[in-house]
C-alpha cells in the first residue's frame, strides 16, 4: 500500500500519473512493485529491499548517495497472538520528501500521519522523520517502563519467599518454572527494546552530522535531543538488563536449594532406615540355634533395639541442624 500525505492536506493518495509537488511524505506498507517503481521514478530514487534493511552492519543502513540519505532501523510490532516480533524500517530522506518503507503495521507511523495538516511542526519530510523517531522514542519509553514495573514485581514474588514458601514441593516446583519463563519473556522483550534504541540512535546520530544543506538547525538540534534520550534510555535498559540477570540467578540459586533439601531429606531417611533394617534382617534368619529366642523379653526388647536404632539418628541430625 502506498500512502502519500502533502503540506498542508493529506487528502492524495494512490498511484498517478504525476505527484503533487506538495507531497512531503510517501509511506510504503508492504508496497507492491508497481507502487515502488512509481515512486522510484517520480522522486528519482531507489526503494531498498526487505533484505537490505535487514543488514545488520552500519554500513548498509547508513548511506548518503548524491544528497540523499537511505537508513534504516528495526522496530518492534506485535503479531497476533500479541507477541513482540522485530520488523525492518527503511527512511529514504531527500531535501523536500520523506519515502518510509516497512512491512508491518506501526501505530505510529499512522498516528503522525494524522497529525499532517493540523500540525505546523510537520511541514516537510525531515520534520516528520524527526517526529517518526521521537514518537519511536516515547513508544521504546514507554515500554522500558512497563518492563520495568514487571521486572518490580517478578523480583518482590523472587525475594519475598514467595517461590519456595509452600509446604508443597510440586507447586514450588510450578512457581519456579513460571518465574524463569516470565524472567526469559523479560529477557526477549528487553533485547528487542535494546534493538530499536540502537537502530533509532544510530540514524538520528548519522542524520545530523552529515552536514546536508537542506537539514536545518532546527532538525539538527532535535536530533541531538533525539540521540540524548536515546543514552539516557539505554542505561535504564542496562540497569533492567542487569536486575534481570540477578532475578535469574537468585531463580537458579532456589532451585538449587530446593534440589539440596529434596537430597538432605532422602539422605536422613536412607540412613535412619538402615540400621533398623540390619536388625530386621539378623533377627529374621531361619538359623536352629538363636539365643535370643528363648528369651523371655526377647520380643519386647527388638522393638525396643528396633526404635531406638531408627530414633537416635533423628536425634544426632537434629542436633547437627539438618532440619527444624
Amino acid at each position: 500500500m502506498l500512502k502519500l500525505y502533502r503540506w498542508p492536506t493529506d487528502d492524495w493518495q494512490g498511484i498517478g500519473a504525476e505527484m503533487p509537488t506538495e507531497i512531503i511524505w510517501a509511506d510504503l506498507l508492504n508496497a507492491t512493485t508497481e507502487e515502488k517503481q512509481f515512486v522510484e521514478r517520480l522522486l528519482k530514487i531507489r526503494i531498498p529491499s526487505q533484505e537490505s534493511l535487514s543488514e545488520i552492519e552500519a554500513s548498509s543502513r547508513l548511506i548518503l548517495d548524491h544528497g540523499t540519505l537511505y537508513l534504516g532501523s528495526p522496530a518492534v510490532r506485535l503479531n497476533e497472538h500479541n507477541e513482540a516480533e522485530i520488523t525492518p524500517v527503511g527512511f529514504v530522506i531527500g531535501p523536500h520528501v520523506l519515502v518510509t518503507v516497512r512491512f508491518a503495521e506501526l501505530p505510529i507511523f499512522d498516528d503522525i500521519g494524522k497529525r499532517i495538516g493540523s500540525d505546523d511542526s510537520l511541514e516537510n519530510g525531515m520534520c516528520v522523520f524527526t517526529s517518526l523517531l521521537e514518537a519511536m522514542i516515547d513508544r521504546g519509553a514507554d515500554v522500558l517502563e512497563h518492563l520495568g514495573a514487571r521486572v518490580d514485581t517478578l523480583s518482590r514474588g523472587v525475594f519475598k519467599g514467595g517461590l519456595v514458601r509452600t509446604q508443597r514441593p510440586v507447586r514450588s516446583s510450578r512457581r519456579m518454572r513460571e518465574a524463569l519463563e516470565n524472567i526469559g519473556e523479560l529477557a526477549d522483550r528487553l533485547a528487542k527494546a535494546r534493538d530499536v534504541l540502537l537502530g533509532v540512535g544510530r540514524i538520528a546520530s548519522f542524520a545530523g552530522d552529515v552536514g546536508s544543506a537542506w537539514i536545518t538547525e532546527a532538525s539538527k538540534k532535535r536530533l541531538h535531543a533525539v540521540s540524548k534520550d536515546v543514552v539516557s534510555l539505554s542505561d535504564y535498559e542496562t540497569r533492567l538488563t542487569d536486575k534481570i540477570q540477578l532475578l535469574l540467578d537468585a531463580v537458579l540459586g532456589f532451585i538449587n536449594i530446593q534440589q539440596n533439601e529434596l537430597f538432605k531429606i532422602l539422605t536422613i531417611v536412607s540412613v535412619v532406615g538402615v540400621p533398623p533394617t540390619i536388625l530386621v534382617g539378623i533377627w529374621g534368619m531361619n538359623f536352629k540355634h538363636m539365643p535370643e529366642l528363648d528369651w523371655t523379653f526377647g520380643y519386647p526388647l527388638a522393638w525396643l533395639a528396633i526404635i531406638a536404632t531408627g530414633v537416635l539418628p533423628l536425634i544426632w541430625f537434629k542436633r547437627r541442624g539438618w532440619f527444624d
